[in-house]
């Protein structure tokens, strides 16, 4: 090689070195720039978290742009009667492996491809073939979380509270007009716990991004792995030491919170009560388990979502008392192999509560999923603000939507020891869900088809709710368990 040649080809090494530097820098600017901004709780002030998606129409447009590419292409069933060896054949004949395969769900498996196709051209591979019932690319899903709100202190004496300190600013609980709200529209929390504080023999999984398990409101309600129960065994993920639940992120036994996000929720259905910290959870004793399948982005597949449910399954056979997934997520895509999972969970006495959506919509006519498969084990919630109105945000839904809860300015749980104010359906959902959970508590055999209709029968009416829920009304703990409503 000459030194004219030598030193051009130098030069150009060099240059694609550093466009490869400068690429890697903007990714970490983007994943930076795509987590919620650092806005803690403060007396007053009004923090804007101006980088969350903001409806699932967003959400929905960029499914899939920033999947990892670790990630499985597609989600294959095939059908009854195809073997394990058979399905193994087909994959290793199309230059693709089978990345995992969901137990709970016969047939149905992750299938990486091995020879740079695109998602298109691996759907196009396996879904003319006589074996397969149906094939689907692994979509994105994200949480249905509007921007925080303002946060400001506001002091009422409540009887019968908990001396947890932040209790006054959690209208939700115990509204008493705080912050120009309407007197009374809450889920009378304050009247069903005379007759339950919740039970640490029910199990509420968080299906999201992971829970914050050392947060000082949270630690004592973490759910941890009996002695009696053995570690998780997948038999392509191999064995999973799950002491504190489970990360189908990363396939590990880790699912720490790097979002807040599921912190967040977590705190709503069971930050530990009357222990003179922070705030209370609609159940003071609980055992929450956290499931982390979004990432630090606040995004995560559909396959991880799935593989998650399924260690949930496994768990609750394994002898777990896991009766309710909270999922305060989706997207307007449907999947059929998400939709089988959900149902298997039902089959198995699970209570799958879902997020309606925030994109202002009717989910009659669009749907919005999880919340939309019409399956008995799931309820979808709408939010409502502190006035019993549906929020701004909020999707509705005569048919497909099935109960409200208070989901504006909600304070709980967040990373780092910290509380936040968030609105949104996501918020909405773990109301419900905790609501499930004080049920359980006092009626433990309760089956799953009448936890639903309980939580729907049970509601407070409101005018703001006919024709947009099916049950008409807000969710009223104080009714759902049997006790005496104040109001």
């Amino acid at each position: 090689m000459n030194r004219q040649k030598f030193i051009g080809r130098l030069a150009l090494a060099l240059a694609l070195i550093m466009v490869a530097a400068f690429a890697g820098q903007l990714r970490r600017w983007q994943s930076s720039d795509s987590t919620p901004a650092n806005v803690h709780f403060v007396l007053g002030g009004d923090p804007v978290d101006e980088s969350a998606p903001q409806d699932d129409d967003d959400a929905s447009a960029n499914d899939g742009e920033e999947e990892s590419t670790d990630e499985p292409e597609v989600l294959v069933r095939f059908r009854p009667g195809v073997s394990e060896e058979r399905i193994e054949d087909i994959a290793h004949g199309l230059n693709d492996e089978v990345a995992d395969e969901i137990e709970s769900v016969n047939g149905l498996v992750a299938i990486n491809d091995d020879d740079g196709e695109t998602k298109d051209q691996v759907v196009a591979d396996y879904s003319g073939l006589p074996e397969v019932e149906y094939v689907e690319e692994n979509y994105a899903q994200w949480r249905d979380e509007q921007m925080p709100g303002a946060a400001r202190r506001v002091i009422t004496a409540l009887n019968n509270a908990p001396n947890d300190p932040l209790l006054a600013e959690q209208w939700a609980l115990a509204n008493t007009g705080q912050r120009n709200g309407k007197t009374q529209a809450d889920i009378s929390a304050l009247a069903a716990w005379k007759k339950t504080h919740g039970s640490d023999k029910v199990v509420v999984a968080v299906l999201d991004s992971g829970v914050d398990y050392k947060h000082q409101d949270l630690s004592g309600n973490i759910w941890t792995r009996p002695a009696n129960i053995p570690e998780y065994d997948d038999e392509d993920l191999g064995q999973v030491d799950d002491v504190h639940g489970f990360n189908a992120v990363d396939n590990a036994r880790d699912p720490m919170d790097d979002n807040g996000h599921g912190t967040h929720c977590a705190g709503i259905i069971g930050a530990e009560g009357d222990n003179n910290e922070g705030i209370a959870g609609v159940n003071w004793k609980i055992e929450i388990m956290p499931l982390k399948f979004m990432s630090a982005g606040g995004f995560g597949t559909t396959k991880d979502a799935v593989e998650a449910i399924n260690y949930v399954i496994d768990r609750k056979r394994a002898g777990v008392n896991v009766r309710i997934i909270s999922a305060s997520w989706g997207s307007t895509r449907k999947s059929r192999a998400l939709e089988d999972v959900i149902r298997k969970a039902g089959e198995e006495g699970i209570l799958f509560v879902a997020a309606s959506g925030n994109s202002t919509a009717n989910t009659d006519r669009v749907p919005h999923y999880p919340s939309s498969y019409k399956l008995p084990n799931v309820v979808s919630v709408a939010a409502l603000n502190r006035k019993d109105e549906l929020a701004g945000f909020s999707n509705y839904g005569a048919m497909s939507v099935h109960i409200a809860a208070p989901g504006a300015e909600i304070l709980s749980t967040w990373l780092n020891g910290q509380y936040e104010e968030h609105s949104g359906t996501s918020m909405a959902t773990p109301v419900v869900a905790g609501v499930a959970a004080l049920v359980l508590s006092v009626e433990p055999d309760i089956s799953v088809q009448n936890l639903k209709q309980r939580l729907m029968d049970s509601v407070d009416k409101l005018d703001s709710l006919q024709g947009k829920v099916a049950s008409g009304g807000r969710v009223n703990a104080a009714r759902a368990v049997g006790a005496q409503a104040d109001k």
